[in-house]
């Protein structure tokens, strides 16, 4: 069984995603197999309140780097970009972050 931890790696703290929280947007990493259903079901299961109206996924791909001679891939990640509904309660979290 997939938990919501699973799911969710961990919150997208940039200049961006704090002024998207002003229309209710909060910016997540998450797994790579995760659909757009189960961001929003682990959403609403992390945060008690939270109502999710819309999800959009954005897929980056690993950049190349080298040193030398040798080179690599720094990692793939996906976010999603999640928007609450109006009478939603706001994410704790990046609201206590975005105060200080």
């Amino acid at each position: 069984m997939v938990m919501p931890q699973d799911i969710i790696i961990r919150p997208v703290l940039t200049e961006k995603s704090y002024a998207n929280m002003a229309e209710k947007k909060y910016t997540f990493e998450v797994a790579g197999s995760a659909n757009k259903y189960q961001i929003r079901w682990a959403i609403e299961a992390l945060f008690a309140g939270t109502k999710v109206e819309k999800v959009n996924t954005l897929y980056r791909r690993g950049q190349l780097k080298r040193m030398g001679k040798f080179e690599g891939y720094r990692p793939t990640r996906k976010f999603a970009v999640v928007k609450l509904a109006q009478g939603s309660k706001g994410i704790e979290f990046f609201e206590g972050m975005a105060q200080d």
